[in-house]
């Protein structure tokens, strides 16, 4: 019998008709699903008897239909959008919050972040400032990993116990300040599912895209048929290898404006 393994599957800001969005380039949208489509999305988990979970709940591997639901950045729809469809049906999630974002047009308020905790959601850290974790110096990581940490709590009362690297940028020495930091997991953006031998400081998540269909959204959530995705995600990693953080990110603007 196959060990079990635990999908995450990576959101991001939901768009509703007459709402800006916190951010409009190309890099950006694509990863931004309209509302109805996770609510479609999410209603197709329960139909088929799965279950959006937490980080925390993922990592104990008890279920096998059983879904992790992670959210970055700490937009407002987090709490306006995502939180009611997910009480809705009874799913948990974790929210990852960029610590220096709160308050931010289109951002959750420390209250709305606080208000969001107390309805049961787990709260993660994505960061002070959404740096490149590889690109920061010892002082950066220090404010973008442990002093993220400190005022997330701060704010939600609670212990954060679970970090994801914005843009899925890291290096090892990351993931050591992110030990000592005291957080229990490290998610990434590198495209597979975890067993439970899998280094929780190397989390592997699935991104849902504008374009993913319900079809390839099956697909995801049930870690079947994942080798377009992982071969993608591979070519990013050596392209950001190549190029650098900087040179990529324009790179990829261009072509996606091309587009």
């Amino acid at each position: 019998m196959a060990p079990p393994r635990a999908v995450f599957l990576m959101y991001h800001e939901l768009q509703s008709p007459g709402r800006p969005l916190c951010q409009s380039e190309p890099g950006y949208l694509r990863y931004i699903l309209f509302a109805h489509d996770f609510l479609a999305q999410m209603e197709r988990l329960k139909l088929a008897n799965w279950r959006g979970v937490s980080v925390t709940s993922a990592l104990q591997f008890q279920d096998t239909h059983t879904v992790a639901i992670t959210f970055d950045d700490g937009c407002e729809t987090d709490l306006l959008t995502a939180a009611p469809i997910l009480q809705k049906l009874h799913f948990g999630a974790t929210f990852y919050v960029t610590a220096g974002f709160l308050g931010r047009r289109g951002y959750m308020s420390p209250a709305q972040l606080r208000e969001l905790s107390s309805l049961g959601f787990e709260i993660g850290c994505h960061s002070m400032t959404h740096a490149y974790l590889s690109d920061s110096d010892e002082t950066g990581l220090q404010r973008e990993i442990v002093e993220a940490k400190l005022q997330l709590e701060q704010t939600v009362g609670k212990p954060v116990e679970h970090f994801s690297c914005p843009g899925g940028r890291y290096s090892r020495r990351v993931v050591q300040i992110v030990r000592d930091a005291g957080y229990r997991s490290m998610a990434t953006s590198r495209a597979y599912t975890n067993s439970p031998s899998a280094d929780s400081f190397e989390l592997g998540r699935l991104p849902v895209m504008r374009k993913t269909t319900i079809k390839a959204f099956e697909q995801l959530y049930r870690g079947h048929a994942l080798w377009k995705v992982t071969l993608q995600s591979a070519a990013r990693d050596s392209a950001k290898r190549l190029l650098g953080n900087s040179l990529y990110d324009r790179v990829r603007t261009l072509m996606l404006y091309k587009r």
